[in-house]
């Protein structure tokens, strides 16, 4: 069989696929991918709060799917589960999730972290932990060669997928690295990073409006940045008054000096093959950097850069939806990948102008 035939014969083939902890942001997201996607037939999506209720009630953007809610204790065997649970309950339950699929495509963060101690550091601990090595980081901008065949999938967090897209360039082109340079990251996220259960902080009259800073320090997504980049980095994320998206602007002091020519060649570099990225850097029209509005419900990451001579520094911008670039639409990729499949399969929208908020 030549080359050709065989692409051929993966972009047709077709998978079962179930969605555990379908009513939540991005179980919905999730679900709303999958159903446009060619080669997965969605068969389950669990939630104990909505049990036999319609998808379409949670999601109403989904209102055609004929699809109900189950019992989560009873998961159907399926080729591929992803499982869109809070924090610590696939740790939990992974024993159970591989009895029902072959390969489970996770977005928590129970398996993103590839040592048990940093979960010691930066979690409760892990319940789990002889899986931790099995797992693949989901991101393919730097985990593509590890991807085909993974049977154990971990999603990046939104905040640190932005962050890594716009800094990986200059670690690659070495003008980043454990001991060269200070790296300062101001991240601001849209309130579906919260959930679908975000709490009091999350509600439209006490988030409206706001720039609020909800984890000045300390953030988890900075063991995540410094595992995959090899850097550490002074992290805040504000809280911001739109629905999707996440918009990093990252500080960089680099030790030797840096020009824009440079800085084009290790983004180019970096990013001419990558089907989802765009450099967007101080070029004509309204959308002159990387916005998350231009790139809501889409898969895409846009960076960008400017140099900062004077003082030494390069202004790093990056911009996902969380949602999508930064979660469900992630996992989707990095299935394509284990599968085989075409990388863009079911991820080909390329989002809408105008709109409004995110």
């Amino acid at each position: 069989m030549t080359a050709d035939a065989e692409t051929d014969e993966a972009a047709a083939e077709t998978y079962t696929a179930s969605v555990v902890g379908g009513t939540g942001f991005t179980g919905g997201e999730l679900l709303r991918l999958l159903a446009g996607h060619p080669n997965f037939e969605v068969v389950q999506a669990t939630s104990r709060s909505a049990d036999n209720m319609t998808v379409g009630r949670s999601h109403p953007n989904l209102r055609g799917l004929d699809l109900r809610f189950s019992d989560p204790d009873d998961l159907e065997s399926v080729d591929v589960l992803f499982a869109a649970t809070p924090h610590g309950v696939s740790m939990g339950r992974i024993d159970e999730f591989f009895d029902a699929a072959d390969t489970v495509v996770d977005l928590s963060a129970d398996f993103r972290l590839p040592e048990a101690d940093a979960y010691d550091e930066w979690y409760d601990g892990h319940e789990s932990p002889e899986y931790l090595e099995r797992a693949e980081y989901a991101l393919p901008e730097i985990n593509r060669e590890n991807l085909p065949g993974a049977d154990l999938i971990a999603g990046g967090g939104c905040n640190a997928t932005a962050t890594i897209l716009g800094l990986k360039p200059l670690v690659d082109a070495g003008a980043l690295g454990p001991e060269t340079g200070e790296v300062v990251v101001d991240v601001k996220v849209g309130s579906s990073e919260g959930g679908a259960g975000g709490g009091a902080a999350s509600s439209h009259p006490e988030r409206s409006g706001v720039v609020r800073p909800y984890a000045p320090t300390g953030h988890r997504h900075e063991a995540e940045i410094e595992a995959y980049l090899g850097l550490s980095v002074s992290f805040t994320v504000h809280a911001v008054d739109m629905v999707r998206g996440a918009s990093a602007t990252c500080h960089v002091f680099p030790d030797g000096p840096v020009s824009k020519g440079d800085l084009w060649g290790a983004y180019r570099d970096a990013y001419a093959d990558e089907p989802f990225m765009r450099i967007v850097s101080g070029g004509g029209g309204v959308y002159r950097y990387p916005e998350p509005k231009s790139v809501a419900g889409t898969n895409h990451g846009e960076v960008g850069f400017e140099l900062d001579p004077g003082n030494r520094r390069v202004v790093v911008f990056s911009a996902i939806d969380n949602m999508t670039k930064g979660s469900a639409g992630q996992a989707v990729h990095a299935a394509n990948v284990a599968l085989g499949l075409p990388e863009t399969a079911g991820l080909e929208f390329d989002g809408l102008h105008p709109v409004g908020s995110p």
